[in-house]
C-alpha cells in the first residue's frame, strides 16, 4: 500500500502529485514513460475518477497508454491532439540548467517528439536524479537495426573528439536479445561518466547515419518538480522561481493501494 512505499517511491509519488496540480480540464497532456511517470498517470486517473477531470492524453509508450486507459483517461494520438498544452515526464538525470538525460525506459524518441510538441514540459523526479553534471547515467541513443554494428563504431569514433570522460558503448540487451523500442529500433548505451557539453554532444550524435535520436534533452524542459522521501517537494524553473511544499501520504483507500515496494 502507498504508506508502505520506500523513501524513493514516496519521493516519486509526491513529485507526481504536485505536478498533477498543473493539469486542468480541457488540456491536451503528454504523458511520459517510466516509474515516476506511472505515478503521474495514477494521480491523473484518480482526478478523472473523483473530480471529473476531462483531458485528452498522448502517451509516449504502449505501456503508458495501457495504464492510462485502464484508469479511465482518454488516450489519443499526437496527430489527433495536434499540439499539447503540457507534457509531464520523468528523467534519468537533470542538471541545474534543466538539461536532461532520458531514455532509461527505451522511449526517448517518442518522449522527445511529444515534449517538443508541447507548450510546456515539466519533469518530475526524485532527488537522486538531480546532478551537477550530466553523464553518470548512461546516455541512451536510439539506432535503426540495419547496420547497427557500423553505427556503433561511428558513435565510438565520434566520442573521441568530444568532451566526455568515458567512451564505452554497449548495445542494450534483455533476456539475451537486443532491446526493441516501440518503433522497433535498438538502443546504444553510452557510458560517458561526465558530459562536458551536452548541446555539442547531442548535435554530433544526430549527425551519424543510423542514429535516430539521442537521450539528451537540451532547451526542452521548462520546469522541474523534485520529490523527497519525507514528503517535501521542490519546484523550480529557468527563471529562478522556486517553491517548496509538503504532502502527507494517502490513506489506504485510494487508487495507489496496489503499489508496494
Amino acid at each position: 500500500m502507498a504508506k508502505d512505499l520506500s523513501p524513493v517511491e514516496k519521493a516519486k509519488f509526491v513529485a507526481a502529485k504536485q505536478a498533477s496540480r498543473l493539469v486542468e480540464s480541457g488540456m491536451r497532456v503528454g504523458l511520459g514513460t517510466g516509474s515516476t511517470a506511472e505515478w503521474l498517470v495514477r494521480c491523473l486517473g484518480e482526478m478523472v475518477r473523483d473530480e471529473g477531470l476531462d483531458i485528452r492524453a498522448v502517451p509516449t509508450s504502449h505501456r503508458t497508454a495501457d495504464l492510462a486507459r485502464e484508469l479511465g483517461i482518454e488516450v489519443v494520438t499526437l496527430e489527433e491532439a495536434g499540439w499539447l498544452d503540457l507534457t509531464i515526464d520523468g528523467a534519468d538525470e537533470v542538471d541545474d540548467e534543466l538539461n536532461l538525460i532520458k531514455g532509461g525506459g527505451a522511449a526517448l524518441l517518442h518522449e522527445k517528439i511529444v515534449a517538443t510538441a508541447s507548450d510546456r514540459m515539466v519533469v518530475i523526479a526524485d532527488a537522486t536524479k538531480r546532478v551537477e553534471t550530466l553523464g553518470a547515467f548512461p546516455l541512451p541513443v536510439e539506432i535503426i537495426p540495419f547496420g547497427w554494428q557500423a553505427t556503433k563504431v561511428l558513435v565510438e569514433e565520434t566520442l573521441v573528439g568530444l568532451d566526455v570522460l568515458g567512451r564505452e558503448v554497449a548495445l542494450r540487451m534483455k533476456d539475451g536479445q537486443p532491446v526493441r523500442t516501440d518503433e522497433g529500433n535498438h538502443i546504444l548505451d553510452l557510458h560517458l561518466n561526465r558530459i562536458g557539453n551536452a548541446r555539442q554532444l547531442g548535435l554530433a550524435l544526430n549527425q551519424i547515419a543510423g542514429v535516430v535520436e539521442n537521450g539528451l534533452f537540451v532547451d526542452i524542459c521548462d520546469a522541474v518538480v523534485i520529490g523527497h522521501g519525507d514528503g517535501r517537494v521542490e519546484s523550480y524553473d529557468l527563471h529562478g522561481d522556486a517553491q517548496e511544499t509538503h504532502f502527507d501520504f494517502l490513506a489506504p483507500d485510494n487508487i495507489f493501494t496496489d503499489i508496494s515496494d
